[in-house]
């Protein structure tokens, strides 16, 4: 447990590469499961991903943690804004993605780390160095120029980017280690997700489990892809200031941008073009600081 609240710049930064790639590529999964009405699949990821939380408590041996959390109230009531938070990211996402929105999706995750830099800031006292507050300007003009082209699909966007930004912060504020976090986080949705399961249940078209082997294994393999990222994440936000681990978020809408242009094959105008050539630099900027620090404290020791 000691491990988890190391801190430092780069101590979470491969749990935080895993989380972000996993969610870069998470629209093909998405996409796949289309046939899922979005609600529904939040509900079933939901359900599964309970189950599978508490399997990796048990083999993990952190049943005790669990209860011990399970008897914190200030822990339960940071749980349970976490969780309705990342319940609404969830289904926003879904929804913007199914939909065809990928660029909007693309730019709440792209706005995101700008509040995360800023929130690390102010509240929770971090500091960036000045070379840091460059690339955090140069990605605020970028994004800033990009949202403006966007505003029809903005609502989606700034809704994906504050809904996570809160959620890291509180994921980072309750005293409760990342899987016994995210199990009771679960536990915290489980009725409201097996309701909305019921509801469709109980209309015309029916829930989408029962349809056949395959398609049931893919809405099952929602948990998979729903408490890995996360626990990585949760992770990566106890080892890491959180102003750093916003900014290596860029990842992932990075991800989502590409497979939007290539694979899915959404247009794309020359200003978002040249707004994401500016956001990457941006981030080139923030890890070469962030190395150069590294050494730098390597040599001193």
């Amino acid at each position: 447990m000691n491990k988890l609240n190391d801190r430092g710049p780069s101590g979470g930064l491969p749990y935080a590469l895993g989380a972000y790639t996993i969610w870069g590529l998470m629209p093909l999964y998405l996409m796949v499961v289309r046939f899922v009405p979005p609600v529904e699949l939040v509900g079933w990821r939901i359900i599964f991903t309970l189950p599978l939380c508490l399997a990796i408590v048990a083999l993990r041996g952190q049943g005790a943690d669990l209860v011990k959390a399970l008897r914190d109230r200030r822990a339960l009531g940071l749980l349970l804004v976490s969780s309705i938070l990342i319940g609404t990211n969830w289904l926003v996402y879904i929804l913007a993605i199914q939909h065809g929105h990928y660029f909007a999706a693309s730019l709440g995750y792209y706005i995101n780390p700008l509040i995360n830099v800023l929130a690390g800031t102010i509240f929770l006292g971090e500091r960036l160095s000045r070379l840091q507050w460059v690339a955090v300007g140069i990605a605020a003009l970028a994004v800033g120029i990009l949202a403006w082209g966007a505003r029809d699909m903005l609502g989606i966007s700034l809704t994906l980017a504050f809904s996570f930004c809160a959620y890291g912060i509180v994921r980072k504020l309750v005293s409760v280690g990342s899987l016994p976090g995210l199990t009771i986080e679960s536990a915290i949705l489980l009725l409201p997700a097996a309701g909305v399961v019921a509801w469709f249940a109980a209309g015309p078209q029916g829930t989408a489990i029962g349809s056949g082997f395959g398609r049931d294994a893919l809405i099952a393999f929602a948990g998979v892809v729903t408490a890995v990222p996360l626990l990585l994440f949760a992770t990566a936000a106890r080892r890491m200031d959180y102003s750093v681990l916003g900014f290596i978020q860029y990842l992932a809408p990075t991800i989502v941008f590409l497979l939007g242009l290539f694979y899915f094959k959404e247009a794309l105008r020359p200003i978002q073009l040249a707004c994401f050539i500016g956001i990457w630099s941006a981030l080139a900027i923030f890890c070469w600081d962030l190395y150069s620090r590294s050494l730098k404290r390597r040599r001193e020791a």
